[in-house]
């Protein structure tokens, strides 16, 4: 089969890793914690928060898009996090 028609193999949503990236007091980063904790809870994938206030790097590559979804190290979302697309990303 040609390469360009070959799956790969979709990740467990249990072995996917959701990070947060925002900061405290931002009501933004709340509605997008809300969403995270309960899609991860339903699809098993861990997910962790990260304080932008606290990273130098992850201010100057972020401070504008805040609250940030990345799924397994990769942009997924910023602003608002849409509960089906993350479903869909993690493989659910």
């Amino acid at each position: 089969m040609a390469p360009l028609f070959r799956r790969t193999a979709r990740k467990n949503p249990a072995e996917r890793m959701v990070t947060l990236i925002g900061k405290p007091g931002c009501h933004l980063c709340d509605d997008a914690q809300a969403v995270i904790e309960k899609v991860c809870a339903e699809t098993g994938a861990s997910w962790e928060k990260k304080d932008i206030t606290e990273d130098p790097e992850l201010h100057r590559k972020y401070w504008e898009q805040i609250p940030v979804v990345l799924v397994d190290g990769a942009q997924h979302d910023f602003w608002r996090v849409d509960p089906k697309r993350l479903r869909t990303a993690l493989g659910a």
